[in-house]
């Protein structure tokens, strides 16, 4: 992961020692006292939400990366792929594989096909997710998705949190990362929800603008939620 110029400086690079000290490790405390937690993280393109799951994930926290659950849905599920190849046709499927630039062109400027691709695919993420959730050992477990609330897949989660980023901060990571052009990349934007409203309907913010240090920001939230998983306060911090 190019954490470097993306999105960390380099007195933020991902240590042992940073993560953990003053920390007690996610595995060690006593299960039977806790209320295990479904945290989403979410964020707009270029954001940089994978860099912050990398970080609770260095801090023993089990990530689930949603968007990757859902390809490997799409490619192994047969009752899936069946649901999607009568929707987009044969063509949706080439070498057994989903044919992702097929079933793209098909939904990317139409709401109606997006929601039929969205009907068909996010039940079986979710039920999966959950499935996932319930074989963790932890406080707390955190689903990382792009569109929680475009898709309405928020549902079942104790609480979101976002990354926010300045939108010219964004369009410049996502050129770099992807090699686009600033219009490809405002196209992307376009079909997210506003961030700064995307923002307001998450429970907690960690702002990723390459300003503020961002893994202070991190431990301080994984401690409040260790407490929420603990008892010890209540879920709007």
């Amino acid at each position: 992961m190019d954490i470097g110029h993306q999105q960390a400086s380099s007195r933020e690079k991902l240590t042992v020692f940073d993560l953990t000290v003053n920390l007690l490790p996610v595995t060690m405390l006593p299960a039977f006292f806790m209320l295990i937690l479904k945290i989403g993280l979410t964020g707009g393109i270029g954001s940089g939400k994978s860099v912050v799951a990398e970080i609770f994930k260095q801090l023993g926290v089990p990530i689930l990366n949603a968007d990757q659950l859902a390809k490997e849905i799409m490619q192994k599920d047969a009752s899936v792929k069946q649901k999607l190849i009568e929707a987009f046709g044969i063509d949706a499927y080439s070498n057994d594989l989903p044919n992702k630039d097929f079933i793209a062109k098909i939904v990317f400027n139409n709401p109606f096909q997006l929601s039929v691709l969205n009907s068909i695919v996010h039940p079986a993420t979710i039920a999966a997710s959950i499935e996932w959730a319930s074989k963790q050992n932890a406080p707390y477990v955190i689903k990382e998705a792009a569109l929680f609330f475009e898709s309405g897949s928020a549902k079942g989660l104790d609480g979101i949190i976002g990354v926010n980023a300045p939108n010219a901060l964004r369009i410049q990571r996502v050129m770099h990362r992807d090699a686009i052009s600033r219009e490809q990349v405002i196209a992307r934007m376009n079909h997210q929800i506003d961030e700064s409203l995307k923002m307001k309907l998450c429970d907690w913010v960690i702002n990723n603008d390459e300003q503020e240090l961002l893994i202070p920001q991190v431990i301080q939230l994984h401690e409040k939620l260790l407490n929420l998983a603990l008892g010890k306060s209540s879920l709007k911090i």
